[in-house]
């Protein structure tokens, strides 16, 4: 039941637009899981790799234990995500995660080659594209087709 509805004043129109911001959410939901739960599953097959990866990129001594917590984060993070399940912390959890990968993977500031510059800037703008979305999820909620709303 939604508020208007309690109130007594919900019109099938109204209602219709409920429901349709439910579907878009849900929508919304499996677009941005997606990706993470992919890249999150390769990641956790190869763990050995991943690390290698992150150490190649500056992370400090200690890369397989960063590696094991960075695979679970993103990808149970994006199946909270996509299920609604703990929705806004996993999106704020989802955020934080992308930032710090943009900040790993796509140092644009350090290329001199002015075609990779352009090539890492735009994955860099495309991370932080994403950290909005996740910060617009946190702030809507999972909408009422989520684990999170179930009988409400």
């Amino acid at each position: 039941m939604t508020e208007a509805s309690r109130h007594g004043y919900v019109t099938a129109a109204a209602e219709r637009e409920v429901v349709s911001s439910d579907v878009v959410l849900l929508l919304g939901r499996v677009l941005m899981a997606a990706i993470f739960l992919n890249g999150g599953f390769h990641k956790l097959t190869g763990l050995e790799g991943f690390a290698g990866y992150l150490a190649g990129h500056g992370v400090p001594v200690g890369a397989y234990p960063i590696a094991v917590l960075a695979a679970c984060v993103e990808f149970f993070g994006a199946l909270c995500v996509l299920v609604g399940l703990g929705t806004r912390y996993a999106a704020v959890l989802m955020a934080g995660f992308t930032l710090v990968a943009a900040l790993i993977a796509h140092r644009f500031w350090e290329i001199s080659d002015p075609a990779m510059y352009v090539n890492q800037m735009t994955h860099f703008m495309k991370n932080v594209t994403i950290v909005g979305g996740f910060l617009l999820l946190y702030a809507a909620g999972p909408g009422r087709l989520s684990v999170d709303r179930r009988g409400s």
